[in-house]
């Protein structure tokens, strides 16, 4: 059973900064390419950064670039969304999600994704 587990969400104020992690079983994990997403209240989920099977190669939003940083340890099956200099507009559940697609990632679309975790909640707030 493919599962993902995110943790590391919740109230922080503007400026502020989280770690998010999701932890994989029942899978391969170093044979993925692993991205995380977001969704707000109201409005469809959107990519925030992806990272490749052996994390060489990373991708981030226009809104995620310069304050985003996704990382993953194979050995622990876990990948890593550190989030500084937070903004309202971060507010969102967050999601980590499998490519279906080997090489490379996109953060263009949900399409190529699969086994969704149930998401971290991340609230920027005053």
């Amino acid at each position: 059973q493919l599962l993902f587990v995110e943790s590391g969400g919740g109230l922080v104020q503007p400026g502020g900064s989280l770690n998010l992690s999701c932890i994989a079983s029942g899978f391969t994990f170093e044979n993925y390419p692993i991205a995380w997403f977001r969704q707000a209240l109201g409005k469809e989920r959107e990519g925030v950064a992806c990272i490749t099977r052996g994390g060489r190669e990373t991708l981030y939003a226009d809104s995620a670039k310069a304050r985003f940083t996704i990382s993953r340890d194979n050995d622990r099956n876990t990948a890593y969304l550190q989030m500084n200099n937070l903004e309202p507009e971060d507010t969102a559940k967050y999601y980590c999600a499998r490519s279906t697609v080997r090489v490379g990632c996109t953060v263009k679309s949900t399409e190529y994704y699969d086994a969704w975790g149930q998401g971290a909640q991340v609230t920027v707030s005053s």
